[in-house]
């Protein structure tokens, strides 16, 4: 299984590691197209359809935070990468990056 977390439980943890030029691993499971649009700054794009072939894009140690445009692919993302690679590190980011920018953080476009 995987753990949940919230925009506002993930904000924090994103700003300390950006202040301290530490990397976050955060990835996310939308197409190329919907990343272009806007993505958390620092997310790398790995496209859910694309998983299977990128499994050692996804380290097993520490924190692996996956997002999507809402939280549901992304949630997909860890079931999968849970069941076939037995990731225990894994977070799914709920609300996604809706809500991220309905909170009001930054976003970078591509």
């Amino acid at each position: 299984m995987f753990k949940r977390m919230n925009i506002n439980e993930l904000y924090p943890r994103w700003l300390v590691a950006r202040e301290k030029d530490e990397a976050i691993t955060l990835i996310d499971v939308r197409t190329p197209e919907e990343y272009q649009a806007g993505h958390v700054p620092g997310a790398k794009l790995i496209a859910l359809n694309t998983l299977p072939a990128q499994l050692d894009a996804f380290p097993k140690q520490g924190d692996v935070f996956l997002i999507c445009r809402s939280g549901m692919r992304s949630a997909q993302a860890a079931d999968y990468l849970a069941r076939q690679c037995g990731h225990t590190n894994l977070i799914n980011i709920e609300g996604g990056t809706m809500a991220w920018i309905k909170a009001g953080y930054p976003v970078e476009k591509a």
